[in-house]
């Protein structure tokens, strides 16, 4: 059944859990990202080099080339969806004002189908319609709370500065002076593609079991397959 009360306070306040969570997805996703890409990038020139110069200059534009690109796409992407969701609430005030009574038939007939009855469902409709038809209609035929429209930019720089920290491991422990750099780049990796399986696995509702295994084979495969065509292109070019 609705609640009708914490529809009418859940609008007050600053930034929605729905804008927090798009936040935290795409900065979830773009370390993920920065982590598998430049891993692999850097881990192909070092199979080709044992020059920490040519491994520096691929990692550096690898950063920030992804780290821009998933700034540009995470901002189409949502500013798509924003686009949407807007188009959807600037409809549905056009039908406020054009046909308010079959608007307010729709909202009760909405209740009933939430559980109430239908005197009960009618009393409802028209209280909500006095206090704020559009938030209320936005809300249940589209799910859009007017103060947590996803905001793109905030998407943008969550995936932007995320993926540039993810990126930062590899290219910092391919570059140290230990002849065992290769392992530590590939262990921290594993960890750090575990740990991003989980935090997305928790914030979806996902198996984490399943998603950890999944980012950690995926992120041991994109690297085994750059080192080996670094490694056969080092020694043949």
């Amino acid at each position: 059944m609705v609640d009708l009360a914490s529809m009418q306070h859940e609008h007050a306040g600053s930034e929605g859990l729905g804008n927090r969570l798009n936040w935290l997805r795409a900065g979830v996703l773009g370390a993920n990202d920065g982590i598998v890409s430049v891993a692999g990038i850097v881990m192909g020139v070092a199979g080709a080099s044992d020059e920490r110069s040519p491994i520096l200059i691929a990692g550096i534009a690898a950063l920030v080339a992804g780290a821009l690109s998933m700034a540009a796409g995470e901002y189409v992407s949502v500013s798509t969806q924003r686009d949407a969701e807007l188009a959807l609430v600037d409809a549905e005030r056009r039908d406020l004002k054009r046909m308010p009574e079959e608007e307010l038939e729709d909202l009760t007939q909405m209740l009933q189908d939430r559980g109430m009855s239908p005197q009960t469902a009618e009393t409802a409709a028209r209280e909500l319609t006095e206090w704020n038809a559009l938030r209320v209609h936005s809300y249940l035929e589209f799910g859009i709370d007017l103060d947590d429209v996803t905001n793109p930019w905030s998407a943008a720089f969550a995936s932007m500065v995320a993926f540039t920290v993810g990126a930062l491991l590899p290219l910092l422990t391919i570059l140290l002076p230990s002849p065992e750099r290769f392992y530590v780049t590939v262990g921290a990796v594993l960890v750090a593609l575990a740990v991003t399986g989980f935090t997305s696995a928790r914030l979806g509702f996902a198996n984490v079991r399943r998603a950890m295994i999944r980012n950690v084979l995926g992120g041991a495969f994109a690297m085994g397959v750059t080192y080996l065509i670094g490694t056969l292109l080092g020694t043949q070019v």
